[in-house]
């Protein structure tokens, strides 16, 4: 088959250079994406006087109808004409003959490559945006019906102070809001049109570029050719927002993960989203969510893969930029699968309360003893050693704080009166972490209710 920029050529082309250069085997997936691109341009042509209005009906019915079979699934794709682009330039001169080959006019694959990703780009950022929110809304909901459980917070891995089980999700409800905000950032850059850039100088036709944005719907256009030609920093910039995304999906799974195990025994999983042993039947393993924190590594591969591809390149498009495609679609469909099984997860937890209230208790409430001892005047960092050696003391004695009597506690400091045993209730504790961002049953009520206005929930 004859390529269309064969005049140069005197040899055909190896087959092996047919098979390791194409790229439609995967860059097909802007297939929908290229046809808007192209009945745009059409238009843009045709505005201009390049094309009369009888050649772009004839155009762009040929492509409306390319269209429907690509969505339909009867396009015949052919790796001998290497790209998305040629093979639906092809075929449309194939159904309406020379004419089609005028498609072309004014514009490279260099642009027109540029011009598609950036379509796509904001196709899935809308939608992965959208599966943000979804699983922000579970995360509330969640945090709605958690209010009243206490269980001790980790730093280290070590129990640490107690806090409210809804404190805990808006967290990561904070963490993805602010997912959404890097995603909604990017659109911005991305939302700016390259086609009219040409290879590398602009074009020599007339064309309006900002009648072509308006067409396709960006709201500016990429001011300079040769940046608007070699620039992926937009799929770059994406797919650090998916990496972002992707460690806050690990982090929470991890968490899950490890609270549902037997030792911990805080969460149960729904079974229906776990999966069981090949040879031990009492196993139920958390599948889902160790595929989260795996595929997280995938997300990162794939923003250094492009990095390592963008790093070296002389100005402005080389081949290279074809390695820009399969990370990008690979992170689209591992992040939105990601968020999709996370929001299930959450949607389905069981929590076992008394268990995570149990936790919360001894040990856990010893920073406000010290507290305690500081607010009546002791300088902390001796209220701090008056409290280490009450634990160690406790530790030696083999019993809980709970079970320290009033007078132990004065054999320690004559400050210790009746009021200290409040301290020894977990959402007591809690409950005095009154600053804003705090995990006091007033802070957490007043961020579900902010929450709830944000996600249109209330």
């Amino acid at each position: 088959m004859e390529k269309p920029w064969s005049g140069r050529f005197s040899e055909e082309t190896d087959e092996f250079v047919e098979e390791f250069t194409e790229s439609v085997s995967f860059d097909r997936e802007l297939a929908l994406e290229d046809i808007a691109q192209n009945i745009a341009h059409v238009r843009t042509l045709q505005e201009a006087g390049v094309l009369s209005d009888e050649e772009a009906k004839k155009l762009i019915e040929g492509l409306k109808e390319i269209e429907r079979n690509i969505r339909e699934g009867r396009f015949e794709w052919k790796r001998e004409l290497e790209d998305v682009h040629m093979n639906i330039e092809f075929e449309l001169t194939k159904r309406i003959g020379d004419v089609g080959g005028k498609l072309h006019t004014g514009r490279s694959r260099n642009d027109q490559v540029a011009t598609d990703e950036r379509l796509y780009l904001k196709r899935e950022i809308e939608e992965i945006v959208n599966l943000l929110k979804e699983l922000r809304k579970a995360l509330v909901r969640t945090s709605e019906n958690s209010v009243d459980i206490v269980l001790p917070a980790y730093t280290h891995l070590q129990r640490a102070q107690p806090i409210r089980l809804a404190h805990y999700f808006l967290a990561f409800r904070e963490a993805f809001l602010k997912d959404t905000e890097r995603f909604m950032d990017c659109y911005r850059r991305v939302d700016e049109l390259p086609l009219g850039s040409g290879a590398v100088a602009g074009v020599d036709f007339p064309l309006d570029r900002h009648y072509t944005a308006e067409l396709l719907g960006f709201n500016g256009l990429v001011r300079n050719s040769i940046y608007a030609t070699a620039d992926r920093d937009c799929i770059a910039e994406f797919l650090f927002a998916c990496a972002i995304t992707g460690m806050h999906l690990s982090r929470l799974s991890e968490d899950i993960i490890i609270w549902a195990s037997e030792e911990f025994g805080y969460l149960d999983l729904p079974d229906k989203l776990c999966t069981g042993s090949s040879i031990m039947p009492q196993k139920k393993n958390p599948d889902v969510l160790e595929l989260i924190r795996g595929k997280t590594g995938r997300l990162y591969g794939n923003l250094v893969s492009l990095l390592t591809t963008l790093k070296g390149l002389p100005t402005a498009y080389n081949r290279d930029l074809q390695e820009d495609k399969e990370p990008l679609f690979d992170s689209v469909k591992t992040l939105k699968g990601s968020l999709i099984g996370m929001r299930k997860v959450i949607e389905g937890l069981k929590v076992r309360e008394q268990r995570m209230y149990s936790n919360a208790g001894n040990f856990v409430l010893i920073t406000d003893v010290a507290n305690y001892l500081a607010q009546k005047g002791v300088p902390f960092r001796k209220a701090h050693h008056i409290a280490g050696s009450i634990v160690a003391y406790l530790i030696e004695k083999g019993k809980r704080l709970e079970e320290i009597s009033l007078e132990e506690l004065k054999g320690f400091s004559e400050l210790f009166e009746e009021d200290v045993f409040l301290l020894f209730k977990p959402e007591n504790v809690a409950d005095r972490r009154k600053t804003y961002g705090g995990t006091s049953e007033e802070s957490v009520l007043k961020m579900i209710e902010v929450a709830k206005r944000e996600e249109g929930l209330s």
